[in-house]
């Protein structure tokens, strides 16, 4: 993951070498002439008026409507590639611009056939166009586009493993061959749940926010066609998903019926300051908006939960007449509901990279005045419970890694401190550190010392994996996820760490305390 996370920011930067618009002696700069002056200025006003003289109206609006940014909710224009904001009926409109995604626009009379992994558009005969092809008599292809449904275009490995549509528009005539069985009011937006999906990182970063970002132009009114369905994903995100779409989800390999709709869209948008790994999040209110989102999806389930643990506390609560043991487990149950306290939750690896000493550093959390919890996330776990763990929690305790995507669940303010194994600083800032802090979280990164990794054991106090993490990094990705990611773990300095986990405690009573202060008044 490393690696694929890695390359993106680099594709972003200066390879060496480029030197954009630089002089080749730096120390004299010479001034332009007057007559150089005009004819730039000339050639530039060119460019600008050129759109005016030579291109159709509704080209230009495209043109202008490229790149346009608004202040709050994605814009229906960023929902839609940009040049494809308008397209005409009858036709299809694929961008290709971005290096995550691609995205097509279908515009009519849409039909799906999961036989041939085909999606065909059928338009009026008057339609006048070039005739590119054929598949049969009468049976003209006028438009042919392919797409792999999924946001990590760039990264080529993956991409092998996403199945591709065939995008094809066809005259009405032979909509006759093609009979609808399921017929839809409403559009479609095709996705794929393949790739990394298992992984939470990947599953919230290539899935559920470009979905939903992609949905909210329709306003829950769209059917989700899923390529590479499956039920546990459904089922994960049980909660998320009717706050983006109100029709039952389609699998498209499963469902070999002909489904027809007025208008699809092919692939997820892609909005670089609604995603993790873009490290921006710069468009506060947009994810301001996702996180609303996510805490009215959650919040029914999570009163269910309430309600059943309330209900087996008065069962407990009956019992207790009978059995002074089970006394002592609703004190200790009212004990730990102790609001006074702040709330530590630490979420447990169970795989690499996982705490040696994490029993230790539970007896500090709670000597320090923490309440303290301890999650370990499986993948079957319900999100419900996860996210009520953490949205009600002062602080966030976690090893980098995938499941360090549950600051998402965190209230804004909450503390949230990652502990960054060797050779892992730069992914562990970019795709956490910072987004975190974007979120309005209160971030405190824990870089580990050599002596705190498990590493420390098994290499010379010289060798390059633990004084160079760097110089191991640029060997390739196979060298990051063999030596850092699936054979390290952490044994913490608990002195050290204490004046982290200490800052944190401090932290949570002042912004108790604060939140006291203004009840009182």
């Amino acid at each position: 993951m490393f690696k694929k996370m890695v390359y993106y920011q680099r594709y972003h930067q200066w390879r060496k070498g480029d030197v954009p618009f630089v002089c080749e002696n730096s120390k004299r700069v010479a001034r332009p002439k007057l007559l150089f002056l005009v004819l730039l200025s000339f050639i530039s006003f060119s460019f600008i008026l050129a759109p005016l003289f030579f291109t159709s109206a509704p080209t230009l609006s495209l043109l202008y409507s490229f790149g346009f940014e608004d202040e709050g909710v994605v814009s229906k224009s960023d929902v839609y590639a940009s040049v494809c904001s308008s397209v005409s009926n009858g036709s299809i409109c694929c961008d290709r611009s971005s290096i995550r995604s691609d995205i097509c626009v279908l515009k009519g009379d849409v039909r799906t056939d999961s036989a041939s992994s085909r999606i065909t558009l059928y338009r009026s005969n008057v339609y006048g166009s070039q005739v590119i092809g054929a598949s049969g008599e009468n049976d003209e292809i006028f438009q042919h586009e392919k797409i792999k449904p999924y946001t990590r275009k760039w990264e080529k490995s993956v991409m092998d493993t996403i199945d591709e549509l065939d995008l094809v528009t066809k005259g009405e005539n032979s909509a006759i061959h093609q009979k609808c069985d399921v017929q839809h009011d409403v559009p479609a937006v095709f996705f794929s749940t393949g790739g990394y999906t298992g992984n939470l990182y990947h599953e919230f970063n290539d899935g559920i926010m470009p979905l939903y970002i992609t949905s909210q132009h329709f306003n829950k009114k769209v059917v989700f066609v899923i390529l590479e369905y499956h039920d546990w994903w459904i089922s994960k995100y049980e909660n998320i998903l009717p706050h983006l779409t109100e029709y039952p989800i389609i699998d498209f390999r499963g469902d070999n019926r002909t489904h027809c709709f007025p208008d699809a869209v092919v692939g997820l948008k892609i909005h670089d300051e609604l995603t993790i790994d873009a490290s921006l999040m710069g468009r506060n209110k947009t994810i301001r908006d996702f996180r609303d989102m996510l805490d009215r999806a959650y919040l029914p389930r999570i009163r269910g939960l309430i309600q059943e643990e309330e209900h087996e506390t008065q069962l407990d609560m009956n019992i207790s007449a009978l059995s002074p043991s089970a006394k002592t487990k609703i004190e200790t149950t009212e004990e730990k509901r102790d609001v006074k306290k702040p709330k530590v939750v630490i979420i447990a690896r169970n795989d690499s990279r996982a705490i040696l000493n994490e029993d230790s550093l539970v007896k500090m959390a709670e000597g320090i005045g923490f309440q303290v919890e301890v999650l370990r996330p499986q993948r079957t776990t319900e999100l419900a419970r996860i996210y009520r763990a953490l949205n009600s929690s002062d602080v966030m305790i976690g090893v980098h890694g995938a499941a360090m995507t549950h600051f998402l669940f965190m209230r804004p303010d909450s503390a949230f401190i990652q502990i960054i194994p060797l050779g892992t600083d730069w992914a562990a800032d970019t795709y956490y550190g910072l987004p975190a802090r974007k979120l309005g979280l209160r971030y405190i990164g824990y870089k580990i010392l050599p002596q705190e990794s498990s590493l420390y054991n098994e290499y010379e106090k010289s060798d390059p994996v633990l004084t160079d993490p760097d110089s191991v990094n640029n060997r390739g990705w196979e060298f990051t996820k063999k030596i850092y990611l699936d054979r390290q773990n952490v044994r913490l300095n608990l002195r050290r760490f204490h004046k982290r986990l200490l800052r944190a405690y401090y932290y949570s009573m002042a912004k108790k305390n604060g939140r006291l202060h203004h009840q009182n008044q």
